[in-house]
């Protein structure tokens, strides 16, 4: 068994954590909602209420990370509101945040980081998008999830992988219900780069599983139609109305390749959630 902490326990991670669990490891998870801790408990997961800011942490960040070998970063970068997609590259507020956090998991018994990092790295980047390719995010998010990478990577007290997911999607998430209707939609033939959550739990359970540390994954389904076939498909799927797509082309074809996580973890995608 291991102990291991989830920083964020939300979309992604408190149906991580139940997985965890169910695989007979030790789990400590955190949420910045004190309404949200008796769910956590109630799925048999050691709940903590940890707020991590630009310049402080929540007290209980010392006990959160006790006695675990192993921390998930889940935390989304949440600039929107504060223009930080605006062109204002000096708001480095997620970076910050991480760059508090560090000295913490330095004295704690964390000796291996999973970070959640996303494919927007790689920004509008056409072709074949690897783990080899140079990275050159263009919104402020990526820019930052990108930094926070190299910060928690270079780092020679704990070995950090940083896994990239592409759109997230899940049974009670998914995009074409906000394009559902609506018109003169962009880019009808740019491929759509999507996995959905049970490939992300799997996907991390066998990082842990197979110890792969100090290595950078895309996590991107092998399934990429156009964005017009797929959200057409889906909306007819869930009766909603149809999405109209303009019908200028684009020069958008970047498809982000799974090619190593499938190799190298010898991992199988479910493809029938797509």
């Amino acid at each position: 068994m291991t102990k291991i902490s989830i920083l964020g326990c939300g979309w992604l991670g408190l149906p991580l954590a139940k997985k965890l669990i169910e695989e007979k490891h030790s789990v400590n998870g955190s949420t910045t909602s004190e309404n949200k801790l008796s769910i956590l408990e109630a799925a048999g997961i050691n709940p903590f209420l940890v707020t991590l800011e630009s310049e402080s942490v929540s007290e209980s960040i010392t006990k959160f990370l006790d006695k675990s070998e192993i921390l998930i970063i889940d935390i989304p970068p949440k600039l929107r509101g504060n223009n930080a997609d605006s062109g204002d590259s000096s708001r480095k507020i997620f970076v910050e945040k991480i760059e508090t956090l560090i000295p913490f998991i330095e004295k704690s018994t964390v000796t291996k980081v999973l970070f959640v990092s996303s494919t927007s790295v790689y920004g509008d980047e056409n072709g074949n998008i690897t783990e080899e390719t140079i990275a050159n995010p263009e919104t402020e998010s990526g820019k930052q999830l990108l930094a926070a990478e190299a910060i928690l990577q270079k780092n020679q007290n704990f070995k950090t992988t940083n896994l990239r997911f592409g759109g997230l999607i899940g049974q009670d998430r998914h995009p074409v219900k906000f394009l559902a209707g609506k018109e003169n939609l962009e880019n009808p033939d740019a491929p759509v780069n999507l996995i959905h959550q049970d490939d992300c739990i799997q996907i991390i359970l066998e990082i842990i599983n197979q110890s792969k540390w100090n290595e950078v994954f895309n996590a991107v389904a092998p399934f990429h139609p156009t964005r017009e076939k797929y959200y057409t498909q889906k909306a007819k799927e869930q009766s909603l109305i149809l999405p109209k797509f303009t019908a200028e082309k684009s020069n958008i074809k970047k498809i982000v390749s799974s090619e190593k996580i499938e190799n190298s973890l010898n991992y199988q995608f479910k493809l029938d959630n797509y």
